[in-house]
């Protein structure tokens, strides 16, 4: 009845996408960069057009759910740390506000981060606070086991 011509999609790798957003903000059509690529410009159309031919950032995780959701606890821990507080001026809030990222990041431990605060894993410390950690519990067990012995031997 129809004679429906299928047409496969057309896939950019991130090094073209880089590319093509180079060759568009030097002012190339649409045509041009399709050229390049040995595609219509259709393509490259449907690639630019979905942000008004500027270019996104190259992480775009924040609209991933769990990454969201994490944004919201945060933003609802610090209003509820902020709000048992009357602040009369604006600096006093800022200054409440730095205060509570100051110890959300540096002071409060986070068990997703393997009990580490987010600038230990930020700087790279996390390793060698996690081995030290691990020698710390390997000496209290093995002080444990001894005492534990010594206490059976004098209940003989």
């Amino acid at each position: 009845m129809f004679d429906i011509k299928y047409r496969h999609r057309i896939y950019y790798s991130a090094k073209q996408r880089a590319e093509i957003w180079d060759q568009w903000q030097q002012g190339e059509s649409m045509s041009t960069i399709g050229r390049v690529f040995d595609r219509q410009s259709s393509s490259v159309f449907s690639f630019i057009s979905p942000t008004g031919g500027i270019r996104p950032s190259d992480r775009r995780r924040m609209t991933w759910p769990p990454t969201q959701g994490k944004i919201v606890r945060w933003h609802q821990t610090m209003k509820n740390r902020i709000l048992l507080e009357n602040y009369f001026l604006p600096g006093d809030l800022e200054d409440q506000i730095e205060a509570f990222i100051t110890h959300y990041n540096h002071e409060r431990y986070h068990e997703s981060l393997s009990n580490l605060t987010p600038a230990d894993v930020y700087f790279g410390h996390d390793k060698a606070i996690l081995q030290q950690r691990e020698r710390i519990k390997r000496k209290t067990l093995k002080a444990r086991r001894l005492h534990h012995r010594r206490a059976n031997r004098k209940s003989w």
